[in-house]
């Protein structure tokens, strides 16, 4: 099956907003991301609005055109407003702390099963499908079932992280697990953080099923050499049957 991808362009804001004004215009990086034949655009606004602000949500909401992908923290109120009022095709609820550098692990499903239950129906309602953040953990997986998710996103950071010290087989298989009892249970897949040129492909290989990636810092730390376009065209062929 083809996987897509989904680019993340919050790092496109963040070079925005170091310098103040609006180069590079994050709302034509979103629609030049689709363009170069990106299957969707993931957007994840922080409280803080550090890189990708609650405006260029609705701004790129306007011109989407591919699938519109908004992670975020849902324990914000600010957050769910947003959402609600901008429907995206998918919104991916990562458990972020306040003022978290980046995401940095998945839902404890069970110790969270009625909130994600109750916050994932608000979604649902709307017309929204739902993805969840996992660690590749069994448990987590089944926790995520009974949820009512539609997705969960593998966390991959430590996969990619082993992957880097060699250790390929031993760095995927975890995944692979909680990738097979996702399908068990009915579970669309969806796998982000730290994938790269390096170590998609053997992903990909490893889980055919796999849904969607979602890429950003790599990605676009890519196109600094290689150019958006390209970058975007090499990916996809990481993905290519």
């Amino acid at each position: 099956m083809m996987t897509k991808l989904s680019v993340n362009i919050n790092k496109i804001a963040t070079l925005r907003n170091s310098r103040g004004g609006n180069n590079p215009d994050v709302v034509k990086a979103a629609i030049d991301v689709q363009l170069f034949g990106a299957d969707g655009v993931t957007v994840h606004p922080r409280p803080d609005e550090r890189h990708i602000r609650y405006k260029d949500v609705r701004e790129i909401k306007k011109i989407i055109k591919t699938e519109f992908n908004i992670e975020g923290n849902c324990r914000e109120q600010k957050f769910i407003d947003l959402v609600l009022e901008t429907k995206p095709d998918q919104v991916t609820l990562v458990p972020d702390e306040l003022g978290q550098l980046t995401s940095d692990h998945g839902w404890d499903t069970i110790k969270n099963k009625k909130y994600l239950t109750d916050i994932i129906s608000v979604f649902k309602k709307a017309g929204i499908r739902v993805s969840i953040f996992v660690d590749p953990v069994i448990e987590m997986v089944s926790g995520a079932a009974e949820t009512g998710t539609d997705r969960i996103e593998l966390y991959t950071e430590g996969y990619a992280r082993q992957f880097a010290t060699g250790k390929k087989q031993e760095a995927v298989n975890p995944y692979v697990a909680a990738a097979k009892k996702a399908k068990e249970s009915g579970l669309g897949l969806n796998a982000g953080h730290d994938l790269d040129l390096h170590n998609l492909k053997f992903f990909k290989q490893n889980i055919p099923w796999l849904d969607e990636v979602s890429i950003g810092h790599a990605l676009i730390s890519d196109a600094i050499y290689l150019g958006l376009e390209n970058s975007i065209q090499l990916y996809k062929r990481q993905l290519a049957e």
